[in-house]
């Protein structure tokens, strides 16, 4: 079973930085990508980051310019550092893997269990 696991989240004044950090574990065969999406109350949940194994990356517009996305394959992990955190950025963060396991001909996203992230006015 892979599980993304992820940490870094809490509580930040606006225009502060936070950085979250996740980590795939579990019999992974190849990773294809991984990524962070966001949800806030009453909205959809909405990629934010994602970086490829290649090392190619994509952003949400409302991000661009303030949060950075890093991945290392080897040990499953990517990390997101944001800064210049607004009010909007208030949301449960997800980290998410794309990637075939052990065992299996098929890729699949498996999801971590999210973390908080609270930017305060």
């Amino acid at each position: 079973q892979v599980l993304p696991a992820e940490s870094g989240g809490g509580l930040v004044q606006a225009g502060g930085s936070l950085r979250l950090s996740c980590a795939a574990s579990g019999s992974i065969f190849r990773l294809n990508a991984m990524g962070w999406y966001r949800q806030a109350p009453g909205k959809q949940r909405e990629l934010v980051a994602r970086i490829t194994s290649g090392g190619s990356t994509n952003y949400a517009d409302s991000v661009k310019g303030r949060f950075t996305i890093s991945g290392d394959n080897a040990k499953n992990t990517v990390a997101l550092q944001m800064t210049s955190l607004k009010p909007e950025d208030t949301a449960v963060y997800y980290c998410n893997a794309h990637l075939r396991p052990d065992g299996s001909y098929l890729y699949s996203d498996y999801w971590g269990q999210g973390t908080q992230v609270t930017v305060s006015s």
